[in-house]
């Protein structure tokens, strides 16, 4: 019988739950990508802040897109799951405006950050997750209110 403290936004999502199977390798790859970015952004913004102030700040941006993503996969829930494709849908953009940018305007990117040049420092899976998180939130949709 169903918690009735449970409310519908609260409540496992569809078939698979966020952070079952294939979710389980996109939590840990977010985790290790928030952590990694986040860290990396900090310290650099720490030490050398004026040698690449909006590279730095992108990649604190990153750590924190990364890090909503991961706690949204694992709480699970509709509200979580609307989030979670928020967040993968800014990491989309950003890697790509990054991307871009940091090839076209160098001036701005002296430094690599986890999205310049389309994540290539990271083996490019910056650019390969949210597709796969974007394809994971797909198949784990809630269903849709009548």
């Amino acid at each position: 019988m169903p918690d009735p403290t449970d409310s519908p936004a609260d409540t496992p999502i569809g078939p698979d739950h966020l952070f079952s199977g294939p979710g389980r390798v996109l939590v840990v790859a977010y985790g290790i990508f928030a952590v990694a970015a986040t860290g990396r952004s900090l310290v650099q913004l720490g030490t050398d802040a004026d040698r690449a102030p909006l590279a730095y700040s992108l990649s604190l941006l990153a750590g924190v897109v990364y890090l909503v993503a991961t706690t949204c996969l694992l709480l699970g829930g509709r509200r979580a799951w609307y989030v979670a494709v928020a967040a993968c849908s800014v990491e989309a953009v950003g890697v790509l405006a990054v991307g871009t940018l940091s090839l076209v305007a160098t001036d701005l990117f002296p430094d690599r950050t986890v999205w310049s040049h389309f994540g290539e420092g990271y083996g490019f899976l910056p650019l390969l997750l949210p597709v796969a998180g974007l394809a994971w939130l797909r198949r784990t949709s809630p269903p849709r209110r009548g």
